[in-house]
Parts: C-alpha cells; structure tokens; sequence
C-alpha cells in the first residue's frame, strides 16, 4: 500500500514546524493580538521570540547560521501566525522574507558573517525598500540614485510604504536592503540606521488594517553607504529582485491562508452557538452557504499555495506564473471568506471582540502589497501568451 502524502506538512519536520508555531500563536500572539493592532504598535519583543525559535532565518543555509528550511516551511510560518496576527505576520514577514533570504541568497560571505547573525537572531529588525512615493508597481522608474565616491556610495530618494521602516514614532529599523540606480541600473546596498545621511521620514497612521506592523517613509539625503556594503555587482539587482518577488507572493499567499482558515473556524463556532428561530444558525441555507463556499475557497487556495511552495526552488527565478497565480487567487479569496464571516456573524462580526472585523481589513492588503492584483493579471496574461505549453 502506498504511504500517504501530506501535502501541507509533507515532513515530520514540516509538522513539528507548524506544532511550534501554533502553539506559540495560542499561548503569546493571539492574547496581544487586538490591543497591539488597536494601538499601532510593534511587539517587539514577541518579534524577537521568533528569533529564537529559528524563525527569522527559517530559510537561511545551516551552515550561515539559519534553520535551513524551504518554501514549505516559510509558508507553514506564515498561515500559522496570520491566522492570529496577520500584522505580526507581515512584520515577520519583511525580516524574513523581503530582506533575510534575499540577503542571504545574494550576499557575499564576508557580507552574511557580518549581518546574519542580527537578523537571524532578532536583534536587529530589517526590512527591504523598493517602492518609492511616485514608484510603486513600476519598480524600474525608481528615480532613487546611488553615486560612488571613492571607498563609499551617496544614496539620494526616498521610500514609502516600508514595512519594518521604523519601530515607533522616532526610531527606525535597525537594517534595509535598499534599492537604488546606479548608471541607469538597479543596485542593491546594505543600509545601517546609524548611517550619515539616513533618515525616517514619518510613521504611516490611520491604515486601515495590519496596523501591528510599522509602516514608514524613509530619506536618504546623500547617504553614505561603504562600497563593502553594496550586494552583487553594481546593476545586477533586478534578478535579485525578481526572484525574491516569487518568495514574497507566496507567503504573502499563505498569508492570506491564515486570515481565511480563521475566518472559517469563527464561522463555524459561532453557527453552532448562536441560536434564531429556537434553531442554531447553521441549520439555516443562509448561514450553511457562507461556511460551505467559504472552506470550499480556503481549500482551494490552500492546495494551490502548497503545491507551489513544494516545487519552488527559493534560489533560483522561474515560477512567476504560479507565485503570481497563488496570490492573486488567494487574496481575493480571503477577503471573499472574511467578508462571508462578518456577514454571517452579522452585529458580531462587525465589531472586534469575535476577531472577523480586524481580519476582514487585514484581508484587503494582499491585494495590494507585493504587487497589486492587476499586476499580477497583467504578468500571468503576458507569461502564458509567451508559454502556452504550462497549460498542457
């Protein structure tokens, strides 16, 4: 008889992955959840936790000093934790993703001996700059410049909409990937907080979800970057860019996993407590629709993600159909299900107390952030016109 395949946890060490994680959702981010997110403020400290258990670099090589894990794993961390905290995720997220792995793929080994250690740690919280005030989904008329000047780079833009820019008001964060032209060509640097010339802009109020995640302007006015501290060689960075782009879209994906399961699981609760017409509610059409339609994408979505997870090799660029697919599927479906929670909960739902509420805003942002779902449409059009043959 043929063993069984578990394509969400296709490993014991996949399993014991997403066991850690949710019980460290249950016993510390789920009871910070709503008065972090309330107060727009990061837990660092909880951050920092996920250092500990090897998260921040879950899928940095062993010997560099991470947990030498996979796409499967990243994605595993993230549905786990966004079912809870979908702006802790994101924060996580940013370190892990946008700028750990990116760094850690492309760095070179004086470069990864110098910083893996911080960010793998948690000690110092990092994130990636790309999009700029006037630049978002048009990464290549990024107007932020770099110039060298002897034993050192000037960096002259700004950047918007940087998850992890800053940790409060005052302080940014620690460490960024910074993307800027050098001779008409996009370069990458490692940027330091305490760097001449380098500087945060504003904190980012009022969002309307994933509000325990900072989100910040940065400035960098003549900023000087040591040439140590360029990654690759000069212009080579938008393949960096690019296949760090599939790695982002699929956890931001299994983001989007997280909200919906919960969405799901407080349906489903709630349709058996709650009591009209001397019936529970999940005797009722109405309500069995909202559950039944709601798992039925979740599930969808789900297979989708994991088996584009298994297949992705994080090192190398080349599934851009699918890691697009998966989040242009999977976001809209969150929102979908999230909306079906809030309506089915009805008063409840749209108040904070049964969770939905905050989900349902949280929802909205992947289908923005990493690329909006128009970009994706417009990538997956152009790709499959180009490679018909995926579809056989």
């Amino acid at each position: 008889m043929t063993e069984r395949f578990d394509l969400f946890n296709p490993t014991e060490e996949h399993l014991l992955l997403r066991q850690t994680v949710r019980d460290l959702v249950q016993k510390e981010v789920e009871p910070q959840a709503l008065a972090y997110n309330r107060d727009e403020k990061f837990n660092l400290p909880l951050f920092r936790k996920l250092g500990e258990l090897g998260l921040l670099g879950i899928t940095v090589p062993a010997e560099d000093g991470g947990s030498g894990m996979d796409a499967v794993a990243a994605v595993i961390a993230h549905e786990e934790l966004s079912a809870s905290d979908p702006g802790l995720a994101l924060a996580y997220l940013a370190h892990a993703i946008l700028f750990v792995h990116n760094f850690a793929t492309n760095a070179s080994a004086e470069q990864k001996k110098r910083y893996l250690p911080k960010v793998c740690s948690g000690e110092w919280v990092a994130g990636m700059c790309m999009t700029e005030p006037e630049v978002g989904t048009d990464v290549l008329g990024m107007r932020s410049r770099a110039e060298l000047h002897g034993d050192h780079y000037l960096i002259n833009g700004r950047k918007m909409w940087i998850t992890n820019g800053c940790l409060d008001e005052k302080t940014p964060g620690d460490l960024f990937l910074v993307y800027a032209k050098t001779g008409g060509k996009i370069s990458t640097f490692v940027v330091e907080k305490g760097f001449a010339g380098f500087s945060l802009g504003q904190k980012i109020h009022d969002k309307l979800g994933v509000r325990s995640s900072c989100t910040a302007e940065l400035v960098f006015e003549d900023c000087q970057v040591p040439k140590a501290n360029l990654v690759g060689d000069e212009g080579s960075s938008l393949k960096h860019m690019m296949r760090n782009l599939e790695m982002e879209r699929l956890t931001l994906a299994a983001m989007s996993l997280g909200m919906a399961r919960r969405a799901c699981e407080v349906m489903v609760r709630y349709s058996t407590e709650r009591k009209a017409f001397g019936e529970p509610l999940a005797n009722f059409g109405q309500i069995q629709k909202h559950i039944a339609d709601g798992y039925s994408k979740y599930m969808a979505g789900r297979s989708y993600v994991y088996n584009v997870a298994r297949m992705l090799d994080p090192k190398k660029e080349g599934n851009r159909i699918d890691s697009d697919g998966v989040k242009l599927f999977c976001s809209t479906m969150a929102k979908e299900v999230c909306d079906s929670a809030v309506q089915a909960l009805g008063g409840y739902g749209y108040v904070g107390e049964y969770v939905v509420e905050r989900l349902w805003r949280d929802a909205k942002l992947i289908e923005i952030g990493g690329g909006t779902v128009e970009a994706h449409q417009k990538n997956m059009c152009r790709d499959l016109t180009r490679r018909p043959e995926v579809l056989r």
